[in-house]
């Protein structure tokens, strides 16, 4: 067993918000007993990377290495952890620590909890002060935060799940998605391309749901049984009443109302996409429907490492396109004009 002491690790950073990424040096703290350090071979591009940047959000903390879809092996481990092994394929994703004390910790819903660590741009004792993510060579881990992965996956299109399959997996959980149901996933990208395909895998009929009619045949091969137009009143107007479960991954405020009227009685759309205040919500639909807008977070390790294990059960991964690190700058453009199928995910084996 291996115990390396604190070591300078090649990454890339922004220093400033809005600021062009570039090679940048950070250190990792020692292995702690409970700790595991990861060798990281593929980090996945979220949408969320370019909104730290650009500190969007007003929270953001530089210099920044983002990067929360984290696929590696692990090279050594603390003296305390009997469950991981070096050479093993394990993955880190939006969560680095929480408070363990917690209702929401309690119950294996880390994401809820009020002081949880993010992976980057958070507060921490480490060296450097700030958490610092997986556009980086090496990353070191608490265990109850690391996460296994089906070696029969493909580890570049298993990093997006993460964070873009968790985030769509999670929901369709809870609202116990499966066969019987007709499932509406309104927009096909990161997150509505994992929803199609998650949906797909637990049984349901999967209705897609896309302004763009060109993106019916990708979302048939994702999944989909059926594709919905939504700029189609005639279209719209005949699915009425017919969904039981609507998850929305539109990433940008958007009127919610035209979408209400397709769910059945006593059923739910759930939010995942857009974050922030959004257009008037018209309460008719839920009044006189019964029906439910909600939203959800991510999950909890607990729920990730189960998604994992079903993605590995069902052959799930992501659709990427793998970059050199090199090339980022130019990918957080294309993402932002969506130009992507569906996902970024950085080879970080010429990194450093």
């Amino acid at each position: 067993m291996n115990s390396p002491g604190a070591k300078s690790t090649f990454a890339f950073a922004a220093t400033a918000a809005g600021a062009r990424l570039a090679p940048f040096s950070i250190e990792r703290r020692p292995i702690g007993p409970r700790d595991v350090l990861i060798e990281i071979d593929y980090c996945g591009v979220c949408h969320t990377d370019l909104h730290m940047v650009k500190n969007d959000w007003g929270m953001s903390a530089f210099p920044m290495v983002p990067g929360h879809e984290i696929i590696g092996r692990v090279v050594a481990v603390g003296a305390q952890v009997k469950d991981l092994v070096v050479g093993q394929r394990a993955g880190v994703g939006c969560l680095l620590d929480s408070c363990r004390q917690c209702e929401a910790c309690e119950d294996h819903l880390e994401q809820y909890c009020a002081k949880f660590t993010m992976t980057y741009s958070s507060p921490t004792k480490d060296p450097g002060g700030l958490t610092f993510g997986g556009y980086s060579k090496q990353i070191v881990v608490d265990r109850n935060y690391v996460v296994t992965v089906p070696e029969n996956l493909d580890p570049a299109g298993v990093a997006p799940l993460l964070c873009a399959g968790i985030t769509t997996y999670s929901p369709l959980a809870h609202w116990k998605v499966g066969p019987g149901m007709t499932v509406g996933v309104i927009g096909l990208g990161g997150l509505g391309h994992m929803g199609v395909k998650f949906a797909h895998a637990m049984g349901a009929r999967v209705v897609m749901i896309t302004t763009s009619p060109q993106k019916g045949e990708d979302a048939r091969r994702l999944g989909a049984d059926e594709v919905l137009v939504s700029t189609d009143a005639q279209a719209m107007a005949a699915w009425t009443g017919k969904l039981d479960f609507l998850l929305n991954t539109i990433p940008v405020p958007h009127d919610f109302n035209a979408y209400m009227m397709l769910l059945k009685r006593d059923c739910t759309m759930c939010i995942v996409g857009a974050i922030g205040p959004t257009a008037n919500l018209n309460t008719a639909p839920l009044i006189m429907g019964r029906r439910t807008v909600a939203g959800s977070l991510i999950g909890g390790l607990k729920e990730t490492q189960e998604m994992l294990d079903f993605a590995g059960q069902h052959n799930i991964v992501a659709d990427v396109e793998v970059i050199d690190i090199a090339t980022i700058n130019e990918a957080y453009v294309r993402m932002q004009r969506s130009d992507v199928k569906y996902r970024f995910v950085i080879d970080l084996a010429t990194l450093g």
